[in-house]
C-alpha cells in the first residue's frame, strides 16, 4: 500500500492580493491544492465570500479580508487580522492590479494615471512593507508585474509606467532581502486570458492567450524550489507569439 503523499506546501501561509479573479484566483486554487493556508484579499467582498466557500472543501485554513491596497489604513487593517489569526506569513503574492482604457498620453486623465499608479505601485509597496514584519527566513514574495514591466504598449502609459516602476521596486527588494533569506520573484506573464482585457483591449484574441492556471502552475513550482535556489524573474509567454 502506497503512503499518502503530503501536500507540498502543507502548513505554509500565503497572502494573495487581488485574489478573486484571473491569475489571483488561479493562484489561490493552486496553492490550496498544495495544502497551503490562505489569506485572500480583494476589494470585492462578495467575490471573496464566493471563492472562500469554494476553497473551504480543501480542508485548509482560510482568512478572507477586504482590502484596498491603495489605502495604508486598509492595509494595516488587513495585517492586524493576519497577525491575529496566523502570526506569521510564508508567502506573499502581490497580485492586485488594474489597467486603463487605451488612451494616448495627451488624452489620459490625471485621475486615471494616479489610480493606476496607486494600485499597481503604491499597493505593492504598502503590502510588501507590512508583510516584512511577519516574514522570516525561507519566505517568498512574488510580485505580479506583467510583461509590461520590460516592454511598452502605445496607449497604456500609466500601466506601463506602473509596471516598470514596480520592477525597479522588486529588484531593489530582492537585493535588500537576500541576507534575510527571503526570496523575491518578479512574475512577468504575457497575454493571459483574464478580465483585464475588458479594459485594455476588449477585442483581444483570447484563444491565443495563456490560461491563468498555466501561470499559477509555474509560480507554484518556482515557490517550491529548494531554499538555496530561486527564480528571480519568471517570464511566461504564449507560444503563439505576438497577438
Amino acid at each position: 500500500m502506497k503512503p499518502i503523499s503530503k501536500s507540498r506546501l502543507e502548513g505554509q501561509i500565503a497572502l494573495i492580493t487581488g485574489a478573486t479573479g484571473g491569475i489571483g484566483r488561479a493562484l489561490a486554487k493552486a496553492l490550496a491544492s498544495e495544502g497551503c493556508n490562505l489569506i485572500l484579499a480583494s476589494r470585492n467582498e462578495s467575490a471573496l465570500k464566493k471563492i472562500s466557500k469554494e476553497l473551504a472543501r480543501k480542508k485548509i485554513q482560510i482568512l478572507s479580508h477586504p482590502c484596498d491596497v491603495r489605502n495604508p489604513h486598509s492595509v494595516d487593517d488587513l495585517f492586524r487580522a493576519v497577525r491575529s489569526r496566523f502570526r506569521r506569513l510564508d508567502i506573499l503574492i502581490n497580485n492586485a492590479g488594474i489597467a486603463h482604457a487605451n488612451l494616448t498620453i495627451d488624452k489620459l486623465p490625471y485621475r486615471v494615471w494616479k489610480d493606476v499608479l496607486a494600485t499597481n505601485l503604491d499597493g505593492t509597496f504598502l503590502v510588501s512593507q507590512a508583510a516584512l514584519a511577519i516574514m522570516k527566513r525561507g519566505g517568498t514574495i512574488v510580485n505580479n508585474l506583467s510583461i509590461a514591466a520590460t516592454r511598452v504598449f502605445a496607449g497604456s502609459a500609466a500601466y506601463n509606467a506602473s509596471k516598470h516602476a514596480a520592477l525597479g521596486f522588486t529588484n531593489t527588494l530582492r537585493e535588500e532581502l537576500r541576507a534575510r533569506g527571503i526570496r523575491v520573484i518578479g512574475l512577468l506573464p504575457g497575454a493571459t486570458d483574464t478580465d483585464i482585457w475588458n479594459t485594455l483591449w476588449p477585442d483581444a484574441p483570447r484563444s491565443k492567450m495563456m490560461s491563468p492556471e498555466t501561470v499559477a502552475k509555474a509560480v507554484v513550482e518556482a515557490i517550491l524550489l529548494p531554499p538555496n535556489a530561486t527564480v528571480e524573474t519568471l517570464e511566461i509567454l504564449p507560444s503563439a507569439g505576438k497577438l
